[in-house]
């Protein structure tokens, strides 16, 4: 017989009626009838009800315990009458009639509860995460998660992909984020970085011949965290293929992902050949290259409307005369809406740091007219042009803004999911996927107002590579694309330029010297110099995977020991100070911070 268990406490069912068992966990819940005592008894699979007669000799002793101490507990499996069934749990037909039990682990006071799933401080969670851990919904996002890797890596090897790991200390490369550093004993002055992704490794692999490689890659990025993105580090699918195109990259992930998400998730896949959005497209209607296509919002550019003359709106005529831009979003049928709502959102605009969104409702009397506070500046031939361009009707209202290109973009983008959720326009019961894709090979620093690589700098350029035209390389495309589900950008990848000569043309561009390349990426550049496939790849966010599957909105309900905003370890007391004999070893000295 076994010392601790017979069953678990998500096991037992009426089939188990009148047998002698014994179970171990934590006590989850009491409660004291009186003459008989429950004890909700629970383990990683499930819970079961336990009773004990105040008769029994072990009652006093049963009653004095605190919830999460560790027990074992034997006795008789009894069927509950009908009234007392819990429907709610895959015991819920039996309980379980305390015989003896055993102490395993005592606990102290707790700082937190853990039968209750309500919210606790980030700083008590995260200090007690290992009881925070014990709560049912967190504790079935992790086994989730687990599920889902193991799910990932199945099919990976089913579609003939070999799995290979791939150096944790490595060398620092300008992908981006900052490194982490890590000094290096035996070669003084010298560090070692942690790898932001295993980018260069594999397209080593390939160049190597090994033509379809994957990995649950850990990634470390020193860069701040958001709800989407840990401090620190996080895991990604990290795949590359030989001998590929851009769509070859895309159908292995289209059927990854809907046999991944139809597994894991009730919720309905909009789109089951997800779209592919142009980043030019995807910038001018949803103001972003992260697009929620849940949302039916859509924006429009009405910079032109602005230089006419029965435009008297002279605040964006002016701006639009020094290089301006003015876009809209159109909300349908929203003449009933009170003025309140409208000028909501003109207000929340305004607290962003914006000039606000200006604003009419088209209404139709003898004629076409505009009603709200910027109406009255627009003609009726005005306005039946913004309805042609923006795709409006009468009962539509119009929202405007007009500023840097930029800057409207990001405003919009923001604006487009605060309406749409205000007017509860969003779906929360699909997912839907799409391809953000033809993303610039430059773009100009805002800072330097110099050229840079505007994504990955190892992607292929688009068209004749013969013929490439390099004269005006802000009109360059690259074979760069990002997938992205319900707004929230999954991955970025690229087909990889595999030609040392053009990569040396295309980093000149970017102000990279031959010597720069060589010295930055030697191991690269010569490895590609003997003969290297055509290959791509991509790299899927496993935490965003999870997160999106659990429905979680921040990325640390889906992560085990994940840090605070801080990038701090409360549970390790991690980043945490060294010995001086430790530093002495590495020959590094700490300059103190005035």
């Amino acid at each position: 017989m076994k010392k601790y268990r017979t069953h678990t406490c998500g096991e037992l069912t009426k089939s188990d009626k009148e047998k002698e068992i014994s179970l171990s966990g934590w006590i989850n819940k009491k409660r004291d009838h009186g003459n008989l005592l429950f004890v909700d008894l629970r383990d990683n699979y499930g819970v079961t009800q336990c009773v004990i007669d105040k008769s029994n000799e072990i009652f006093k002793k049963i009653e004095k315990l605190s919830l999460e101490t560790v027990i074992k507990i034997s006795g008789i499996v009894i069927e509950r009458s009908n009234e007392t069934i819990n429907k709610n749990i895959s015991t819920g037909e039996i309980e379980v009639k305390i015989n003896s039990v055993d102490i395993l682990g005592e606990t102290k006071e707790l700082p937190m509860p853990v039968f209750s799933d309500q919210e606790y401080a980030e700083e008590i969670r995260l200090k007690y995460r290992f009881l925070d851990l014990r709560r049912k919904k967190i504790h079935q996002n992790i086994i989730l998660r687990s599920k889902v890797i193991s799910f990932i890596r199945n099919e990976m090897q089913k579609l003939g992909f070999l799995e290979f790991q791939t150096p944790i200390l490595t060398s620092s490369s300008p992908e981006g984020a900052r490194d982490f550093l890590v000094p290096s004993r035996l070669n003084p002055g010298k560090f070692y970085a942690l790898p932001q992704a295993p980018q260069q490794f594999k397209q080593l692999i390939m160049v190597s011949g090994f033509d379809k490689y994957f990995q649950i890659a850990p990634c470390f990025r020193d860069e701040d965290a958001r709800a989407d993105r840990s401090p620190g580090e996080f895991y990604q699918l990290d795949i590359e293929m030989s001998f590929v195109e851009q769509e070859d990259v895309f159908e292995v992930i289209e059927a990854l992902f809907l046999k991944l998400f139809k597994n894991f998730s009730d919720k309905k896949i909009l789109h089951e050949k997800f779209p592919r959005i142009k980043y030019q497209d995807a910038m001018l209607k949803y103001g972003s290259d992260k697009p929620d296509l849940r949302n039916p919002l859509e924006i429009s550019d009405l910079t032109n409307i602005f230089r006419r003359d029965d435009v008297k709106f002279d605040i964006f005529k002016k701006l639009v005369k020094t290089g301006s831009i003015v876009r809209s979003i159109v909300t349908k049928n929203t003449k009933d809406k009170p003025r309140s709502f409208f000028d909501g959102i003109d207000k929340w605009a305004k607290d962003l740091g914006s000039s606000g969104l200006a604003y009419f409702t088209l209404e139709k009397t003898d004629k076409i007219i505009a009603k709200g506070p910027v109406g009255k500046f627009f003609s009726e031939e005005a306005l039946l042009e913004i309805m042609k361009q923006s795709n409006s009707n009468i009962g539509d209202t119009v929202f405007l803004s007009c500023g840097k290109k930029n800057d409207v973009e990001k405003l919009l983008s923001i604006a487009r999911n605060k309406i749409a959720e205000d007017l509860n326009l969003i779906d929360e019961e699909c997912f839907s996927f799409c391809w953000v894709v033809d993303y610039p090979m430059y773009e100009i620093d805002e800072i330097s107002n110099k050229i840079k690589f505007s994504h990955n700098p190892f992607s292929m350029p688009q068209g004749d590579l013969k013929k490439l035209d390099l004269s005006d390389p802000l009109n360059l495309k690259a074979y760069q694309y990002d997938i992205v589900c319900n707004g929230i950008e999954l991955s970025s990848g690229a087909i990889r330029n595999h030609i040392p000569e053009l990569m040396y043309k295309l980093f000149e561009i970017a102000g990279y010297s031959k010597k720069d390349v060589n010295n930055k990426f030697s191991g690269m550049i010569n490895a590609l110099s003997y003969g290297a496939p055509p290959h791509g790849g991509i790299a899927p966010g496993i935490d965003r995977i999870v997160m999106l599957l659990a429905n979680e909105k921040n990325i640390r309900e889906v992560t085990m020991f994940p840090m605070n905003q801080n990038a701090q370890d409360l549970m390790m007391n991690a980043p945490s100070e060294i010995t001086e004999d430790q530093l002495k070893e590495l020959n590094i000295n700490i300059k103190q911070k005035n």
